[in-house]
């Protein structure tokens, strides 16, 4: 009986913990099937379906229509959180109908987007001309930037806060065998 009362809470609170950064409604309306590589190679053939990448911003850059987001891709975990920043198939853009502070939005943040694929936009990227993947924003989420965790030295090991040398017994004297007569 008690029981039930302990599984149920804690039922909710493992269930909390991984939810999605992407809505439900967003994400019964994602074509699950189309892969970043699918869509690099021929975006046009997948123009109105709606797709779900992440990754870290290279560039932002304010329109008079919106926010221009040019993002290298990369795998995501579960939760939409993008991860294995070192390893990417490419760069896509995301363009925001309205306005993203290119400060909080800057080079480096890892974000995730939802959008509709529009097709395909050339871009220079360094001396080449680029095809990148062009989505239309329905939801984004910029995730934290993660600092590292900072260790508080411990110099004293399992005996703080005495020191390794401390015996809390060395006022009772040497502890000798005696023979009893």
């Amino acid at each position: 009986m008690y029981k039930k009362w302990i599984v149920i809470p804690l039922g909710f609170v493992f269930m909390w913990g991984c939810t999605h950064v992407v809505s439900k409604e967003t994400l019964s309306q994602l074509d699950k099937e189309i892969t970043f590589g699918e869509l690099k190679e021929n975006p046009s053939a997948y123009q109105g379906k709606t797709v779900l990448l992440g990754g870290v911003i290279v560039e932002s850059i304010i329109k008079e229509e919106g926010t221009l987001l040019e993002i290298y891709q990369t795998k995501l975990d579960r939760q939409g959180g993008p991860m294995d920043l070192d390893k990417s198939q490419g760069r896509f853009l995301a363009f925001y109908k309205g306005f993203l502070d290119t400060e909080i939005y800057r080079n480096g943040r890892r974000v995730t987007v939802a959008g509709v694929v529009e097709g395909e936009k050339t871009m220079k990227l360094g001396e080449i001309d680029y095809p990148y993947p062009y989505l239309m924003v329905k939801e984004i989420y910029l995730w934290k930037d993660e600092e590292p965790y900072r260790y508080e030295p411990y110099p004293w090991g399992p005996w703080y806060p005495w020191g390794p040398w401390y015996d809390p017994h060395w006022y009772w004297g040497p502890h000798y065998r005696y023979r009893y007569r």
